[in-house]
């Protein structure tokens, strides 16, 4: 099948450090609705785009931080029989390939990578592993396939939709908490302590993967179709039983009661913080990652309200408004 040229203009932005809180090497913004990338997205955009869908490929997609994880975990083993040994054998990472992982990586990070390594064998196998782009591994993988992806819809290869997607969103406010946080923990970027700056670039469109809306949105309008999946972070922490019998309806699994409290107590939160398959150690040998910070924080709802001053709290109220007029999109925590 011949590769489709990729239909969407790609613009360099002029954004500086103080503006997002984070060091970038430069960051792109893509198509009409100005979706931002670190620049290396160029390099792989076409990629992305021409990647050979099967259909019984399993895609898992989200804004960052919106439960993605969580989600993941749990439609693996609602499609794969419950098969518990080989998930806590496996890492969550190594069973499904995450799709633009790659372009978060320029030549100069990957030619550091290898001279801090240089000296460890093993270390310099993991940071092969780590550098591998997903394009390239996943057609040598049987399937089904697992993939994970922040990308929005629109940014996805233009058959997806023929395989199997599974989106989760959240409440933007806890979205921002948490991508705070887990920026702060990486080692590809430089901290940023000031939350309000960060809360600022998402809301104005400068973090990479804003905007927030236009991602859920591409999404939320497809929830009708049968290959899609809609669900809620907030309705997985409410009512975590319903949203597993809902994923294995669409997976056409069926479970006894007692398999799928099994699979609820495998799930719940207090249990699914100490699950060490899925968390990122791979990144965290390598020096990518603090070892101090947890891949999985709180899983609060509401937490965003320890953060956002009464400024904050109206201009995100405004900007959740506007972004949600033209849409009946509605976060079970904003009812």
């Amino acid at each position: 099948m011949a590769n489709k040229s990729f239909p969407y203009e790609i613009k360099q932005m002029n954004v500086s450090q103080d503006e997002i809180g984070q060091k970038y090497p430069g960051l792109v913004s893509v198509g009409p609705k100005g979706f931002v990338f670190p620049e290396n997205y160029r390099n792989y955009a076409e990629k992305y785009y021409n990647l050979e869908v099967r259909p019984s490929d399993v895609f898992v997609f989200s804004f960052p931080r919106s439960g993605t994880t969580w989600t993941q975990e749990l439609v693996w083993l609602v499609v794969n029989d419950l098969d518990y040994k080989t998930a806590n054998k496996i890492a969550l990472t190594d069973r499904y390939q995450f799709l633009e992982y790659i372009h978060s990586y320029t030549d100069e990070r990957k030619r550091s990578l290898y001279e801090q390594h240089k000296n460890d064998e093993e270390k310099l196998k993991l940071v092969d592993v780590a550098l591998q782009s997903a394009v390239d591994v996943l057609p040598t993988l049987p399937s089904p396939r697992f993939i994970k992806s922040h990308l929005p819809l629109s940014l996805l290869p233009p058959n997806s939709l023929d395989a199997k997607l599974v989106y989760v969103a959240r409440d933007p406010r806890d979205c921002i908490v948490s991508y705070y946080h887990f920026t702060n923990s990486l080692k590809l970027v430089e901290p940023q302590k000031d939350f309000k700056v960060f809360w600022n670039a998402i809301v104005k469109n400068l973090q990479p993967w804003t905007p927030f809306f236009e991602n859920v949105k591409e999404a939320w309008e497809q929830r009708h179709h049968p290959n899609l999946l809609f669900i809620f972070y907030e309705d997985l922490r409410k009512d975590l039983l319903s949203s597993v019998r809902r994923v294995c309806d669409f997976f056409g699994k069926k479970y006894s009661d007692e398999q799928l409290e099994k699979l609820c107590d495998h799930l719940r939160f207090e249990n699914f913080r100490k699950n060490t398959s899925v968390d990122l150690n791979i990144m965290k040998e390598l020096g990518l990652m603090s070892t101090d910070k947890d891949f999985v924080r709180k899983g609060m709802s509401g937490g965003w309200r320890d953060y956002f001053d009464e400024e904050m709290t109206a201009v995100t109220d405004k900007w959740i408004a506007d972004n949600l007029r033209d849409t009946d999109l509605r976060f079970p925590s904003m009812q």
